[in-house]
């Protein structure tokens, strides 16, 4: 795994072996997400999301701690994956980072606890998988408009957003800031500091 220059978030591109049969990876190994990120991952969700092409996911994160880690992979079609710094206090605090999971190269992205995320479908048919630390919980879940022009992201220009309700009407990262909703530097990096000290 490679960490990204955001700090707290890694990409991984996996050896895939191909034959006449079709194709096989490892998409998650617990032995070797360890010795990458200095600590376990703990599943206490997957999700999966079928997306058609232009749908734009997130910008979503959870309340720290708890807070919510994502392991992300792309297992049809391809997405523009992206993490977003939303912990105030951090060095690149309102910086992304863009990476293309697809089929093909059947890269994963994980991010940690207080890290903002969001994806936009480059194709129809895209379908998207993720292991979670935490299960969903509507209370401590929160979401930042990925369109936001102080961030801006560079979403791919050919292709017309489709946004949910929700995530359309969620505040800017400066809004976000000024309500109190986004986590701390400090408070993530303690937090996950105790989830090395507990293994």
């Amino acid at each position: 795994m490679q960490p990204l220059d955001i700090e707290g978030a890694w990409v991984d591109t996996p050896k895939v072996f191909t034959d006449g049969r079709g194709r096989f990876h490892e998409w998650f190994k617990g032995a070797s997400f360890h010795d990458s990120i200095g600590q376990g991952f703990q599943l206490e969700q997957a999700n999966c999301s079928h997306s058609v092409r232009g749908t734009l996911r997130g910008i979503h994160f959870a309340s720290v701690p708890p807070g919510q880690a994502k392991y992300v992979t792309c297992v049809s079609g391809a997405v523009l994956d992206v993490v977003v710094d939303i912990r105030t206090g951090s060095p690149t605090f309102g910086k992304w980072e863009a990476v293309q999971l697809d089929d093909r190269t059947h890269r994963c992205v994980y991010l940690s606890e207080g890290l903002g995320h969001a994806f936009m479908a480059l194709e129809d048919n895209s379908t998207v998988v993720y292991l979670c630390s935490q299960g969903y919980a509507p209370q401590r879940e929160f979401g930042v408009n990925p369109l936001d022009p102080g961030l801006a992201i560079a979403w791919p220009r050919d292709l017309a957003p489709r946004l949910s309700d929700k995530d359309a009407a969620a505040p800017t990262l400066e809004e976000a800031e000024r309500q109190g909703l986004l986590p701390s530097f400090k408070d993530c990096a303690a937090y996950r500091r105790s989830l090395v000290s507990s293994v």
